[in-house]
């Protein structure tokens, strides 16, 4: 009785879906002043008097009717958004996914007791998979704590998208097929696909009921990778996954009419728990430069990356980590908590198995999964690998710490640390390009049913107004320092609206989409050159995120050509930040842009230190 009693009021996974608030609409006044207190930074007094008038027009306007409309869809759904959001961000991109849409970064297992070291990848693999493993059995059984602000828990659904879940190419529109079931549910795949050397093989992680053990894994990742390293490599056919949508949605079903059983692999893989990709590559990395393992993560060999898999763990021959990650299912913060988990894990044990070294003698080996190729689909690989090294190589990728101070710093300073780097950011932009940078940072929308984001666009009027006192040698400590905390005041309270459903993004791609679903001309609002200046329909110069408080960090490609991608995580001590940018591009140098933002930490802290409140 005790025992039920227990059980029973213990919380589940994913318990408080069905209570969960629906995703609210916005004021159109509300979203629309904010909208027009965002473009100011980017439009002379001219401009924005045009923009004023159109905003205007709009309000009275169409924008009435088609938020009215809006308000009628919600009515009928818990999250208005969701497949728009899905559709539009995802789906129906068509550009290469691998490397422009995934996401991916390196285990922090390095800094601790897992430096490099040649010889370590399977022991090593095979201990951290187990890892993985037990997060998936608690998924499975509903174990893994609720995520809450407080008392409000928030949704967990992207959870059941990190396992057995894949992308599937289509001609004009790509869809998500996930296989994961709670235990309540059914049953759930259990096997994993093993990508070796342009080979796959497959092997259930449970025996008789029982979870494999590290040593047991270790066998089946010996017998791969002997197999692979004697004999001749396989076409890899994962490079497919790295083309362009439609391309490879082709390719794909020209490999199902090759031979039926294509489709039975294709479907063995999409299915598999998670793909482990042997890597051959061995990564430099160091505690205070992470490039070299970022890069090899996000833009290494296509022949062992399953592009459209939820979860790639990618095992270097040094025995370091990584993973690569499709990001329509779900977004980073759900890798962030695996990765923590496991990285918990490895350091609590010290790196090492502390149990039975015992192997079941009955467990099946490895099936390998042969495709039937062609010349056709030889072409169309060698084809893949080459758009795929040609725009990795052009992909500048920049991961370092800065250890001068972290968060107890800025937190003594009654600065949040979240906000310090966006400004500084902010002011690193400015001091290199000479005017403000549009940017977006991520806000979390999970308090609602299947929230997922809205956009904190950090350069704001008074960030603006900040960065120029610093670059104005007149100006007082007096004046910089209070011009900063009133950027950092605009900041907190913009990421408090965001996450709360107050945004203005999300609710005016709603209406534009209204707008195209009713075959409505594209509203003025939309096509005014101002909206894409200061970052509207994905034109952010900056695209950012914070990757939360612990060791994990990862990386994106910048949102348009002249921008950059700025990921980074903050600790007690210190701040990791990872930044890209395209190398054929003139105008910007991810290298120059960290550099220029440790400096403004630095001015910053200075700034606090020295003016007097």
């Amino acid at each position: 009785m005790e025992n039920q009693l227990a059980k029973s009021t213990e919380e589940r996974t994913f318990q408080y879906q069905d209570s969960l608030p629906s995703l609210p609409v916005p004021s159109l006044d509300e979203s629309l002043k904010k909208y027009l207190d965002a473009v100011k930074p980017f439009a002379n007094e001219e401009e924005y008097k045009q923009t004023e008038e159109i905003v205007k027009k709009f309000q009275n306007g169409i924008g009435e009717k088609l938020h009215q409309k809006l308000l009628e869809r919600a009515k009928g759904k818990r999250n208005w958004l969701e497949e728009w959001w899905l559709n539009v961000a995802y789906l129906d991109v068509r550009i290469p996914s691998q490397l422009n849409v995934n996401f991916g970064g390196p285990a922090a297992h390095s800094e601790h007791y897992w430096p490099p070291k040649e010889g370590t990848q399977l022991e090593r693999g095979c201990i951290t998979l187990w890892h993985n493993l037990n997060y998936w059995q608690l998924l499975k059984m509903e174990k893994l704590a609720v995520h809450k602000i407080g008392n409000i828990p928030l949704d967990m659904n992207q959870f059941r998208m990190l396992f057995s879940t894949c992308k599937v190419p289509g001609i004009s529109r790509d869809s998500i097929i996930s296989y994961f079931r709670t235990e309540s549910e059914g049953h759930t795949p259990s096997h994993i696909a093993v990508l070796c050397r342009g080979r796959v093989f497959v092997f259930d992680v449970m025996h008789e009921g029982c979870m494999m053990t590290p040593p047991e894994l270790l066998r089946q990742l010996t017998f791969i990778q002997k197999k692979c390293h004697s004999e001749p490599d396989g076409p890899g056919v994962a490079a497919l996954t790295s083309e362009e949508r439609t391309r490879w949605a082709e390719a794909r079903e020209y490999l199902i009419s090759l031979d039926p059983k294509n489709l039975t692999i294709l479907e063995k893989i999409q299915s598999s728990l998670l793909v482990f990709s042997l890597d051959d590559a061995s990564p430099q990395v160091t505690p205070e430069d992470y490039s070299e393992v970022t890069t090899l993560v996000l833009t290494g060999d296509p022949t062992v990356r399953w592009g459209d898999k939820s979860y790639n763990f990618i095992s270097f021959s040094n025995g370091l980590f990584g993973c690569n990650c499709d990001h329509a299912p779900y977004d980073a913060m759900v890798m962030v908590d695996i990765c923590h988990y496991v990285d918990q894990k490895i350091f609590e044990n010290e790196g090492r198995w502390k149990g039975s070294e015992k192997v079941r003698g009955n467990i099946p080996l490895p099936e390998e999964l042969v495709f039937t190729v062609d010349h056709k689909v030889l072409d169309a690989i060698s084809q893949a690998k080459e758009q795929y090294l040609k725009q990795g190589s052009d992909l500048q990728i920049v991961t370092y710490a800065f250890k001068s101070f972290g968060k107890m710093q800025t937190k003594k300073k009654k600065l949040h640390p979240d906000t310090f780097i966006q400004l500084a950011l902010q002011l690193a932009y400015y001091r290199l390009h000479g005017c403000p940078g549009s940017c977006y940072e991520t806000a979390m929308t999970r308090a609602y049913y299947h929230g997922r984001t809205e956009t904190v666009r950090s350069c704001t009027l008074e960030a603006v107004e900040w960065c120029q006192t610093m670059q104005d040698p007149s100006a007082s400590l007096h004046k910089r320092q209070q011009k900063m905390l009133q950027a950092f005041a605009k900041h907190g309270k913009m990421m408090k609206e965001c996450s709360s459903g107050k945004g203005f993004d999300r609710h005016l791609l709603g209406l534009l989409l209204i707008a195209k679903e009713e075959g409505l001309p594209i509203p003025e609002l939309f096509t005014d050159p101002i909206f894409s200046k200061s970052g509207g329909g994905g034109n952010f110069v900056l695209s950012t995120s914070l990757l939360g408080y612990t060791r994990v960090h990862g990386v994106v490609v910048p949102m348009i050509y002249r921008g950059y991608g700025f990921f980074y995580h903050i600790r007690d001590d210190r701040f990791v930040v990872a930044c890209t940018a395209w190398k054929s591009c003139a105008e910007t140098d991810a290298e120059k842009l960290v550099r220029m933002v440790f400096c403004c930490f630095h001015d910053m802290m200075q700034l606090m230190n020295t003016a007097q409140l």
